[in-house]
């Protein structure tokens, strides 16, 4: 062990913390690392990495750091993190941080946080995306929890971060709480949309207009190329390149079963809580649950009948649109969602910053998510990113082609369950009269739920006897 104190502690050297580790090094800070399988840690630092110390114990740990002390959990979301907490208490003083970079769910951090500061230590629940590449270059960082720790804290998580263009670091302080895990959770949420989307847009190029994989290829190419320029659509391009030693296209050849680790599921359930229509991101999420069940898929395939096959009449044009179109829809009811928790929970979060946090380093980066900066900072109140100038006249430009690919898609049988639903979401925001008012006659018939009356001020409520 080295006897000059440590700037920052890693707990977990799992792949993300192993990368983490390694970027914070790379940037000048000395870092103490610990693993509760002592070999791990002898394996990191078997072959004399400079700027490490290697630690066998929590008290080790505590003792190679520098006043306050701050140790970043790179660890299993859920008992885990609270396991690893339940030791740091033993070790750490008054002031010092403990910074949790998993996945875990935004209750559970805003719990912790409440509970560190009641005991004198300070918390941050960060979330981090980029996946191994990005905890190694650069990844995009949302830290949030008790915000006297954030001036502590800030020169390292900003320094490891990813930077756009003009060099601003893709990490701010987000808020109090559960903020920062909660906007990573909403962050995922947009990442399942976005990648169901290009999924869909797949399926209609080679089913419905029977591309080969190097023409959809080219067309993802062109596609990187515009307002549609993302990482997930340069993934895209690059996957449906790949051939084995054999010459034959590796996507061809990888079983349709999706899987997830659960964030998805969780921004949906917060969204249930928050009263905020996410019918897109969450026919995502359900896309994955129908892929795996293949067994009943291929049974089902040979005994439910569909329409006759059938080219689609589409242009690429036509699907470039409908995936615009729908693409703006996922992050509207992304961004209204963390605008609703924001409200609730008292975060004050600035969704133009979020939308910049975004812009490098993460899963979901894209040239896209510049319009949405600059459409919170021309209007910080806006209530739904589709009325913004840039994203309205989009959609108008778009529309025709998104509800042409839809229809095509169900007249051929192929199911477009995210691009149905945006446009479904787009056409009920749009609609000033919904038939909610049969749903609420029908509630007062069967249970005397009351309603409202168009000819009554809001907030009074009637009931009629029915019978």
């Amino acid at each position: 062990m080295s006897t000059s104190l440590c700037n920052i502690g890693l707990v977990g050297l799992g792949v993300m913390g192993r990368s983490l580790a390694v970027n914070m090094a790379s940037n000048g800070f000395k870092v103490a690392v610990y693993n509760y399988i002592p070999e791990v840690t002898r394996d990191f630092m078997a072959d004399g990495k400079p700027g490490f110390t290697g630690t066998y114990s929590y008290k080790e740990l505590a003792q190679s750091l520098e006043r306050p002390r701050k140790v970043f959990l790179m660890v299993t979301a859920g008992a885990a993190v609270d396991q690893v907490i339940d030791e740091l208490e033993k070790v750490l003083e008054s002031g010092d941080i403990i910074i949790d970079g998993g996945n875990s769910d935004f209750h559970d951090t805003d719990r912790r946080c409440h509970e560190m500061e009641s005991k004198g230590l300070l918390y941050i629940g960060t979330g981090v995306s980029g996946g191994e590449e990005g905890a190694l270059k650069g990844p995009s960082m949302m830290p949030g929890g008790s915000p006297e720790a954030w001036p502590l804290v800030k020169p390292i998580l900003q320094a490891i971060s990813a930077k756009v263009e003009n060099g601003t670091p893709c990490c701010d302080w987000v808020g109090s709480g559960g903020a920062g895990h909660f906007v990573k959770m909403v962050h995922n949420g947009i990442e399942y949309g976005d990648i169901e989307l290009i999924c869909e847009c797949y399926h209609l190029m080679r089913v419905g207009l029977g591309m080969t994989n190097a023409q959809m290829q080219e067309t993802f190419s062109q596609w990187n190329r515009g307002d549609l320029d993302s990482y997930l659509i340069g993934i895209t391009a690059d996957i449906l390149g790949k051939k084995d030693s054999e010459g034959r296209y590796i996507l061809d050849s990888i079983l349709d079963t999706a899987g997830q680790k659960g964030t998805g599921k969780w921004t949906v359930q917060a969204a249930l809580d928050q009263g905020v229509p996410l019918s897109l991101i969450s026919e995502s999420v359900f896309a994955r649950c129908l892929s795996s069940r293949k067994e009943e898929r291929v049974i089902a395939s040979q005994v439910l009948e569909g329409p006759a096959k059938k080219t689609l009449k589409l242009d690429l044009e036509d699907l470039r649109k409908a995936l615009l179109a729908a693409k703006i829809v996922s992050y509207a009811q992304g961004f209204s969602l963390m605008d609703s928790a924001s409200k609730q929970y008292g975060w004050d979060l600035n969704l133009g910053a979020v939308a910049l946090l975004w812009r490098g380093g993460c899963i979901i980066r894209s040239v896209f998510l510049g319009r949405i900066k600059d459409a919170y900072q021309a209007q910080p109140d806006l209530t739904n990113l589709m009325l913004s100038p840039w994203f309205k006249e989009t959609l108008a430009q778009g529309q025709a082609s998104w509800r042409k690919v839809v229809s095509e898609a169900v007249l051929s049988g192929i199911p477009v369950p995210s691009l149905n639903s945006g446009l479904s979401y787009y056409d009920g925001y749009r609609c000033a009269s919904l038939p909610a008012n049969l749903l609420q006659a029908q509630r007062d018939y069967f249970g005397a739920h009351t309603y409202e009356r168009t000819d009554r001020s809001r907030g009074e409520f009637f009931h009629t006897e029915w019978l």
